[in-house]
């Protein structure tokens, strides 16, 4: 699948503010504000701006945090990582590999098997329920 590119025009026609502000400026919901945070359907996670799969619920889990967590994407391939220095911190960035949205951070505090903590925006996410994909 080609890399999908849009201008801020174009995503500020598709997008909430909130969506853009996160997805497309690098922002942060507030933590336990997000519809996901405590979701617990059984389906699929994929990228708000493109539709790109994400993460699975099999893969999530209540970190605590306020926000959702799973320990391994979808695909090794649907997420893209980066060195993130902003806010005087360390951390590494977690991007949709299709469209380059903004999703949130991971973190090595995750339970075994990965010890990964992909802490991801509620608002870059779009919930796909099993029941949905299977009719």
């Amino acid at each position: 699948m080609a890399k999908i590119t849009l201008s801020d025009e174009e995503w500020k026609k598709k997008l909430t503010d909130e969506q853009f502000s996160v997805c497309r400026e690098k922002g942060t919901e507030r933590a336990f504000t997000g519809e996901y945070y405590n979701h617990k359907g059984m389906g699929q996670y994929k990228c708000r701006c493109c539709g790109n799969p994400l993460f699975s619920s099999d893969e999530k889990f209540d970190s605590g945090t306020g926000w959702p967590s799973f320990t391994a994407p979808v695909e090794p391939n649907s997420v893209i990582t980066i060195q993130d220095r902003s806010h005087g911190m360390v951390r590494t960035e977690v991007v949709c590999s299709q469209c380059d949205a903004h999703l949130g951070h991971v973190f090595s505090d995750g339970p075994a098997p990965t010890h990964q903590r992909y802490c991801i925006n509620s608002v870059s996410l779009k919930f796909e329920d099993d029941a949905q994909e299977n009719s």
